[in-house]
Formats: C-alpha cells, structure tokens, sequence
C-alpha cells in the first residue's frame, strides 16, 4: 500500500509541474484581454508568467514600453484637445492651436498603440508555442474514492 501511495504522489505532482498552460488572447474594444488558467491577467502578470522565454520576454517587454509611450501621448493629448473646449463652453478666448496639437499627439498615439499590441501579442504566440506539446490544455483527471470487498482505493480517470 505504501509503495501505491508513493507511485500515486509522484505521477501527481509529475503531471502538475509537466502541464504548462497555454495563454488565451480575446480581442475586445480598446484592445486585448489575456486569461491564464481562466482567470484574467494583467500585462505586468502576463509579463511574470512569459519571463522564462527571453525572446518572448524581450518582446513584451517592448510592448509594454510602447503601450505606456502610447497611454502619455493620448493622455496629454486628450486634455489639450479638452483644455479649447471647456474654454470655449465656460465662454472665454479659444486657442484652438492646442485642439490641433493634441489632436496630432493622438494621432502619433494610435500607431504607437497598435505596435505594442502586436509586440505584446507576438510575445503570447512565442510562449504558447514553446510550452511542452505534449501537454495538453483539456487535461482533467477525475479522482473518485472506490470501495469493494477488497479495501478502499483512489481512482484517477483522464
């Protein structure tokens, strides 16, 4: 019995540090989400869960760079396309000089922007395709207490 247990434990704690798992990318409006183990992840953690791929781990790190160059740009865009408006809404003097600067630092943003996610995307593609192929995703096993004449066992089903 005690050498059953131990055969079980090792296959166990095998197939759990064997099964890598695989990120999900789901575009949505405004860009992408990433799931890990069906749960949702930040950039920061996707980038913690890609570092041991140093290629993929470059180019996220890239991405993320340019997601943040991206995020300034449209921010200091943004209020100085807002500043001329509120200013022209509360009835003062417009300098509409501002609204076209900003508006060009969105427009520098939005190709910026679209760079980052396909670096950051790249990255994911990199490390789902170098996880162990032959691992796979769907792996469940079911574990059911069994009894008969015999004793009691553990049964794992996959």
């Amino acid at each position: 019995m005690k050498n059953y247990l131990i055969i079980f434990v090792i296959s166990l704690s095998f197939t759990a540090f064997t099964h890598a798992q695989k990120i999900d990318t789901e575009k949505v409006f405004g860009g992408y989400k990433y799931t890990y183990n069906n749960e949702l992840i930040s950039i920061g953690d996707l980038a913690s869960i890609i570092e041991t791929n140093t290629d993929a781990y470059k180019l996220i790190k890239k991405g993320r760079t340019n997601r943040s160059l991206s995020g300034v740009l449209g921010f200091v865009g943004g209020g100085l396309i807002g500043w001329p408006i509120g200013t022209s809404l509360g009835g003062g003097e417009v300098n509409w000089t501002l609204a076209g600067i900003g508006a060009g630092l969105i427009a520098v943003a939005i190709p910026i922007s679209s760079s980052s996610n396909k670096k950051i995307n790249q990255a994911v593609e990199l490390y789902n395709a170098s996880i162990n192929p032959t691992s796979s995703t769907n792996f469940k096993p079911e574990f059911k207490i069994i009894a008969n004449g015999s004793g009691f066992g553990l049964s794992m089903n996959f």
